[in-house]
């Protein structure tokens, strides 16, 4: 079939359900659109582990070109015209796309994408609730821009508490690390930095200054990674006793501002601010801009808990009734949405990048079928898994629970296989090797 007789399927997002949904579908089925702010997408698990030096940048990420679409743009879709399918959207000339939401804005030059069928996968934003300070000072590790601004922070504190000028307060305040989230992200990323400062910072600098050092996780709720059984979670709490990160549940942080050359924490919870050089925040996600649009002023029925886009089990978008309540079987036709953006009638999945993968190939696979949509999306879950540092990790599934080494081994290989390309499958088994045998890299560029 000759390519201008293709029907032209426009995926928005790069993420792990953009990105996976234009991979499954085939180009000898449809003409495959992709439209991203950025050119690439993001292994995310793989985020913490450069952050520290364990694996260079570029091995968590897949450049988008090279999966051969028919187009690309790199831009942000700004509305949609369901009725004349047409996509407005605005060139991101900036460059870069970084989660940070206090991040300068360029106007880009916009222009229209039309569309046969659409996959809106534009995922989430992390959420700040408010807080005073977190738009402006936090750090959201969700993209390797992200990553590579913890990492160049992390070392620059090292380089400012080794100067002879910094007092002895302004050094503690400087090499304390701040983590608020205890979910797998935020204590994935505590383990890897205890790594680097244990493994490879305490060779490099004197041991009086790596006494004070702290790490610390900080979560509203009673425990972490409230998604593990009970004895998981305890034992990871556990291994962060031993290893020196401190764990505080039941903590609200209020404030982060700007003082000197590091940053003062407000905790509801403390008499007096905290002092630390740097904020990871890794709690709660909030809606795509685009998606509010479209459930606020737009035509798509609207999750009332999640604020998404309703999709019915086959995935596909569903429209507001006539009292613009969210309980409709009314479809957009030609309209789907996966991924965090979504809330699928009769159902309530996890916001995770396992299940916005198997949505992306489960809808690639029926678009792909000349006679439609055979049966609905069903998740299948193979479990949860979190490295916790010194080769020791958590895995839960419903086969079975590990703890210690044997679950370090499954994280490993797990998140090598999951990765997209053989290019990087080898690059992340070099550089864990490198790693291994010479230490992380912590040169600052």
């Amino acid at each position: 079939m000759e390519a201008s007789h293709r029907e032209r399927i426009v995926v928005l997002g790069s993420g792990w359900a953009g990105y996976a949904a234009a991979r499954t579908i085939s180009p000898s089925k449809a003409s495959r659109i992709l439209i991203s702010p950025r050119s690439h997408f993001a292994f995310t698990p793989l985020l913490a582990s450069t952050s520290v030096g364990t694996l260079e940048f570029r091995t968590a990420i897949e450049p988008v070109r090279r999966l051969g679409l028919d187009e690309f743009h790199q831009a942000w879709a700004s509305s949609i015209d369901f009725e004349n399918k047409v996509i407005r959207v605005e060139a991101n000339e900036r460059g870069d796309v970084s989660a940070a939401t206090n991040t300068p804005q360029i106007k880009g030059k916009e222009f229209d994408v039309p569309y046969d069928k659409l996959i809106i996968a534009v995922g989430c934003y992390s959420q700040t609730f408010g807080i005073e300070g977190v738009k402006q000072h936090a750090h959201f590790l969700r993209d390797v821009g992200d990553a590579r601004a913890i990492r160049l922070q992390i070392l620059q504190a090292f380089e400012t508490a080794d100067l002879p000028t910094t007092s002895d307060e302004e050094r503690k305040k400087l090499l304390h690390f701040a983590i608020v989230g205890g979910g797998p992200t935020g204590i994935e990323f505590a383990a890897e930095l205890h790594d680097l400062i244990k493994d490879d910072l305490s060779r490099m600098y004197h041991p009086s200054l790596l006494e004070n050092c702290a790490i610390t996780v900080y979560d509203i709720a009673p425990k972490v990674l409230p998604m593990f059984d009970a004895k998981l979670a305890a034992y990871a709490t556990e291994t962060f006793k031993r290893q020196g990160i401190r764990v505080k549940t039941e903590h609200h942080l209020t404030r982060i501002r700007r003082e000197s050359r590091h940053l003062m924490l407000q905790i509801k919870e403390e008499p007096e601010e905290v002092g630390a050089c740097i904020v990871v925040w890794s709690t709660g996600l909030m809606q795509n801009p685009l998606v509010e649009q479209l459930v606020s002023t737009g035509p798509i029925a609207k999750d009332p808990k999640t604020g998404g886009i309703v999709t019915n089990a086959h995935l596909q978008v569903q429209l507001k009734s006539a009292e613009g309540q969210s309980e409709t079987t009314t479809t957009l036709k030609d309209v789907y949405a996966i991924g965090d953006c979504i809330a699928v009638q009769g159902a309530h999945y996890p916001a995770t990048a396992q299940v916005a993968s198997q949505q992306a190939v489960y809808l690639g696979k029926q678009l792909n079928k000349s006679n439609g949509f055979a049966k609905p999306f069903s998740f299948r879950n193979w479990g949860v898994m979190t490295y916790l540092g010194g080769w020791r990790a958590i895995h839960q599934s419903d086969a079975d629970n590990l703890k210690g080494w044997a679950a370090w081994v499954l994280w490993r290989t797990a998140y090598l296989t999951r990765s997209m390309s053989i290019r990087n499958k080898i690059m992340i088994q070099v550089y864990w090797v490198i790693t291994w045998v010479f230490g992380r890299d912590i040169s600052r560029f």
